[in-house]
């Protein structure tokens, strides 16, 4: 397999995943993300929710579909995730228990999937590449 193809179907799947993810913070899994917001934020953890929950899906989207802006797009998310990054820590930090998290052990090696989506984000859109392809 080219590895143009496999870089673009990991996009599709970030995209897809993104875009449930997103959908989830709306519908079904509200309450396990709201678990997650920092309580130092200055807005209503609801409203974090839903703002986080529309932006996922933009970017989910994006990423299968605005193929020409890929590179934008791929740091964009990269910047997303690295954005909520402090609700993952605060969720270990505080000890709360949400999408099956609930210990300290696994709230710590979730902390360690943040950097693999980011980089999973700049490699499948070759974000830092300074070729034009």
């Amino acid at each position: 397999m080219h590895s143009s193809t496999f870089k673009n179907i990991f996009r599709v799947v970030l995209g897809g995943f993104l875009a449930f993810a997103g959908i989830s913070h709306l519908t079904f899994n509200r309450s396990e993300f709201l678990a997650q917001v920092p309580p130092w934020l200055p807005i209503s953890p609801d409203l974090t929710v839903v703002l986080s929950g529309i932006v996922e899906i933009s970017l989910g989207f994006a990423l299968v579909f605005a193929v020409k802006y890929k590179k934008w797009v791929g740091l964009a998310t990269a910047v997303f995730f690295v954005a909520i990054f402090p609700g993952n820590i605060s969720q270990y930090v505080n000890k709360i228990d949400a999408f099956g998290l609930n210990t300290d052990k696994a709230r710590l090696i979730r902390l360690f999937f943040q950097p693999v989506l980011v980089l999973w984000a700049l490699w499948s859109t070759s974000a830092l590449n300074k070729k034009k392809q």
